[in-house]
């Protein structure tokens, strides 16, 4: 015998016609809220896991949907190799101006680039090269890299320098010229990190302490010429309008 109760085009024609009764629509209803139940059930259970580290992923046996815990380890791990193959720095790195367009412009597509103009015998280029080799390693997303002034730019002044140059999504972001823009010699990692995050070269911290904000840029005169001069040979046709590469 037919079930009375099945959804055909049979059934809905006796129902039409009276014979059979209306559908029961409540039973219907009762298995769509079971269903957005379970999916709000298992939604909660992810976002129970959302902060939690491997290790501690593997510490939850109890879990009653093993599918999820799977699930949320599994994309976790691919996070990891992800951040992992972005991480492959870790070091101040040594340039001269033929590695410039490898190494900075075309480099920055990829991550955000970080150059120091420096000169060896200016102790406020020595004390840049210590916090800029501790922010390095770390945030090894982030590529460091220097080079001497004078080799970049030919005459670079020798009061423009430490200078640095932000590069990201392969065109400069920001060029910050003179030690007074990084605090002179009281500066610090963690007073570079400030500066350096509001230009999305590296991370900044969740709670900005009220001692760094004295260390926003300063603009100077230099700012909109110092680094026109950068190219990889003396044609000018190489770079563009601004002078950068």
């Amino acid at each position: 015998m037919d079930d009375p109760n099945a959804d055909t085009e049979w059934n809905d024609i006796l129902r039409a016609k009276g014979i059979l009764p209306p559908k029961d629509e409540k039973k219907d209803d009762e298995l769509e809220d079971a269903f957005v139940d379970m999916v709000r059930a298992r939604q909660t259970k992810l976002d129970s896991l959302e902060n939690k580290d491997l290790d501690e992923l593997d510490e939850l046996e109890d879990l009653e949907d093993d599918q999820i815990l799977n699930e949320y380890r599994h994309k976790r791990m691919m996070e990891m190799q992800a951040q992992a193959a972005k991480e492959k720095f870790g070091e101040v790195k040594e340039i001269s101006k033929p590695d410039f367009i490898k190494e900075v412009t075309e480099a920055s597509k990829e991550c955000y680039v970080v150059v120091h103009l420096y000169k060896d015998y200016i102790p406020a280029c020595k004390l840049m090269n210590r916090c800029l080799s501790e922010l390095a390693l770390q945030f090894k997303a982030t590529k460091f890299v220097r080079i001497v002034a004078d080799m970049c730019i030919p005459n670079y002044p020798d009061m423009n320098v430490p200078t640095l140059l932000v590069y990201g999504e392969g065109d400069i972001k920001a060029n910050l010229v003179g030690a007074i823009q990084f605090g002179g010699m009281k500066m610090t990692a963690k007073g570079l990190r400030a500066i350096l995050a509001q230009y999305g070269a590296v991370p900044a911290e969740k709670v900005a302490d009220a001692d760094d904000r004295h260390q926003e840029p300063k603009k100077t005169i230099y700012q909109s010429r110092a680094t026109a001069a950068l190219s990889d040979d003396d044609d000018e046709s190489d770079t563009d309008d601004r002078g950068y590469y």
